[in-house]
């Protein structure tokens, strides 16, 4: 076995691996940019090297600085993650030629699979059901443009040596056929430092499921059943789980038999992940094989109790799979959340900062339940622009999907994060959709159910009611907080009136504090109720039981009001005595500033290029920039005709949030 293991990436997939290995007692070594000094997976890892400045391409993805790493530090292998250089044949052969173990499939295989064009004809070579598209690189976008008008509309256009969302556009018309094509060789030539394009017919509303395969270098296979990934925002996937609501299991065995089939083909051994599109009866189609640890692999474990790192780890050292296909049996259903920096309002574009606050759910580990959280953070650290925004994956095990359903629903409003944006409240928007619930939805779940994008919603008489109720107890222990050292009978002996105002709504509330944490409201009716509530001032999180209803919700302000968060509602709530909201009406509310006339940075970034001058004259939807963060292009477009009056920034420029860019007349 492996004395040393060098982890070639960063974030919550280093600190993964290297929970793994100290199990196993394997001493790690992290390699680090020079953004990420203080990262979490360099503070875990038994020591860590610097590698470079924060562009991947001058560290991470640098071949010759992680082998360097692996021999000043005596590493014997490497595991190489997802993206970056997890599917870089040229680096799997240059760890092989300096005598240091690839933990991974072999070179030949990376470069058959991992190439989307390669990995496409062996497909359609073996007999595998394939999208129609093209079998070459793409040339250029007038070569682009011919093709799709030759497949159809709409097409998805894609980087070969792609992955993870990047490199890949819906195009519908010729126009965005040209956008896209620029758009996708320069997000791909970015990660992956390889821009070949090719371009295949787009299947509407298809789910995405993939099958895990596990070989080992004797010859023997296994698969692991499916990941169900279709709820999708960008080409990349935010929630996945397993099994799939919609498979049947002879679907199943099929797909299952057909990935393996393919693997073998090309001689490939350690953990891979064969993709399928599968329509609404069913038939699946190839989409692609990835030759590395798929970021929602922690799904798979959840249910079938194994850990795919370590055999990852015991197949690179010659090992054989200890079990065949017949032991393979699932329990339960798991669900993974991708958290994110970004914001959801903003059609997810992401977002950067120090996270100020971050409290995740405590991880469970019973035989009812498991909660378990996948992460590269912690309170303290910062969100840059030049990586991925992912900050963790939370992942719930329960015995069937609907009781996991709702214990991620649980989980996510527990889990507290400040500082930056986050797509906490979407997931839970998702958890609480009926669609979702009842298991009936496609990659076009995001756009179908939010055709106007995330915003979010104004509670109900019931939710508000809730939330009034928790903010007049809020108030009450902020106002009082030297009650700890009062006696039970001290404060129940106070008769309390507040008025609680959520939106356009206000609530009269007669009560009394019975003790620190328990309060007892009376009704109209003169019936009574209790409520139980977990919070002290400062406190980013709030837990209360009103009556029978357990509930928890996120506190982001308590200057002058208190905003509160419960699921997909975010509401700023005031609560007053009553003669105070009296008064309140004669507030005069300031007037938003208009920015319609500017166009303002969404998020932080670099500005890549300008598709405009000063004095052009510009229509709706017409493309004006493009901005790049996290590896990711974003074009921003005019919302109204006009003409460009003046350009405050150049290509090359890095931007903050709101930064004027472009000003119209």
């Amino acid at each position: 076995m492996f004395k040393k293991i060098l982890i070639a990436n960063r974030g919550e997939i280093a600190c993964r691996v290297i929970k793994t290995c100290c199990r196993m007692g394997i001493k790690t070594v992290a390699v680090f940019s020079d953004v990420d000094r203080t990262a979490l997976h360099v503070k875990m890892a038994d020591e860590a090297i610097f590698i470079g400045s924060a562009e991947a391409k001058e560290s991470y993805l640098s071949i010759e600085k992680i082998i360097q790493a692996c021999k000043s530090s005596g590493a014997d292998a490497v595991h190489p993650g997802y993206g970056f250089l997890s599917e870089n044949s040229s680096f799997c052969d240059a760890l092989t030629k300096a005598g240091i173990t690839f933990i991974g499939p072999p070179a030949s295989a990376i470069e058959s699979m991992g190439d989307k064009i390669a990995s496409k004809k062996i497909a359609v070579d073996a007999g595998i059901f394939t999208i129609p598209g093209t079998l070459a690189v793409v040339e250029d976008a007038q070569d682009a443009m011919k093709i799709a008008d030759e497949i159809g509309y709409p097409v998805m256009i894609k980087a070969s040596a792609g992955g993870g969302g990047k490199g890949m556009r819906i195009a519908y018309t010729q126009n965005e056929v040209l956008e896209g094509f620029a758009s996708s060789q320069n997000e791909a030539a970015r990660s992956f430092g390889d821009d070949r394009i090719f371009i295949e017919k787009f299947i509407a509303r298809p789910r995405h499921i993939e099958i895990q395969i596990l070989g080992d270098t004797f010859g023997n296979f296994v698969f692991f059943g499916e990941r169900e990934c279709s709820i999708q925002r960008r080409n990349q996937k935010i929630i996945e789980e397993a099994p799939s609501p919609f498979l049947t299991s002879g679907v199943r065995e099929k797909m299952g038999e057909q990935a393996v089939a393919l693997a073998r083909s090309v001689g490939y051994f350690s953990a891979g992940t064969v993709e399928f599109v599968v329509d609404s009866d069913q038939n699946f189609y190839f989409l692609e094989m990835n030759t590395r640890l798929q970021v929602e692999h922690p799904v798979t474990e959840l249910i079938y109790r194994i850990d795919l790192v370590k055999e990852m780890i015991c197949i690179a050292a010659k090992k054989r799979i200890a079990y065949s296909q017949k032991d393979i049996k699932f329990n339960g259903w798991a669900i993974e959340s991708r958290i994110y920096a970004e914001d959801p309002r903003k059609n997810f574009l992401p977002s950067t900062g120090r996270l100020r606050r971050y409290s995740a759910p405590s991880e469970v580990d019973t035989e009812s339940l498991k909660i378990r959280n996948d992460t590269g953070v912690y309170e303290g650290a910062s969100i840059s622009i030049y990586y991925d925004p992912l900050i963790a994956k939370l992942c719930v095990w329960a015995i069937d999907r609907k009781i996991a359903i709702e214990k991620m629903r649980d989980a996510l409003d527990r889990f507290s994060i400040e500082g930056i944006e986050t797509n906490l409240n979407f997931l839970s928007a998702v958890m609480d959709n009926e669609r979702f619930e009842l298991g009936e939805f496609s990659t076009a779940f995001i756009s179908e159910e939010f055709p106007d994008g995330f915003n979010y919603k104004t509670p109900d008489q019931k939710v508000s009611e809730y939330i009034a109720i928790i903010a007049a107890c809020m108030q009450e222990i902020q106002e009082n907080r030297n009650a700890i050292d009062a006696s039970d009978n001290d404060l129940s002996n106070k008769q309390l009136k507040k008025v609680s105002v959520v939106g356009d709504e206000h609530f009269t509330f007669n009560f009394k504090r019975l003790n620190m944490k328990r309060f007892v409201f009376q009704r109209d009716t003169n019936d009574e109720f209790e409520v139980e509530i977990g919070w002290i001032p400062g406190d980013t999180l709030v837990s209360a039981l009103v009556g029978n209803v357990k509930l928890n919700l996120k506190v982001k302000s308590t200057h002058g009001s208190i905003t509160l968060e419960y699921r997909e509602y975010r509401t700023p709530v005031q609560v007053f005595n009553p003669r105070e909201f009296k008064l309140s009406k004669f507030m005069i509310d300031q007037p938003p500033v208009d920015v319609s006339s500017e166009i303002l940075c969404p998020m932080p970034g670099l500005l890549v290029s300008l598709q405009v001058s000063v004095g052009d004259e510009v229509i709706v939807g017409q493309a004006l920039c493009t901005i790049e963060a996290m590896k990711m292009e974003n074009i921003l477009r005019a919302e109204k005709n006009g003409s460009i009056k003046s350009i405050s920034k150049k290509v090359g420029d890095t931007l903050a949030v709101n930064d004027v860019i472009i000003e119209f007349d």
